[in-house]
């Protein structure tokens, strides 16, 4: 589940091996090219940590930050 906090959207996605967790990224990446709306991330072996505000808006959460998280859960399989 998204939380939010200090206006942003995380969540922490957890894969069974780096592929995983990079393959994950990729699809990501493309989907947030398409809205032109990127993501803040980190990603160590197999964990990928995603923040999401809206910087055009004054860095806080905004509808494209859940229509984005949307997308992300769907990738992620959720």
């Amino acid at each position: 589940m998204w939380q939010e906090q200090d206006n942003k959207l995380k969540k922490t996605f957890q894969f069974p091996n780096f592929v995983e967790a990079f393959a994950f990224m990729t699809k990501v990446a493309i989907e947030a090219e398409r809205m032109n709306h990127h993501p803040w991330w980190a990603n160590v072996y197999n964990r990928v940590e995603i923040e999401l505000n809206t910087h055009d808006a004054g860095n806080i959460v905004t509808d494209k930050d859940r229509k984005l998280a949307a997308i992300i859960d769907k990738l992620y399989g959720n």
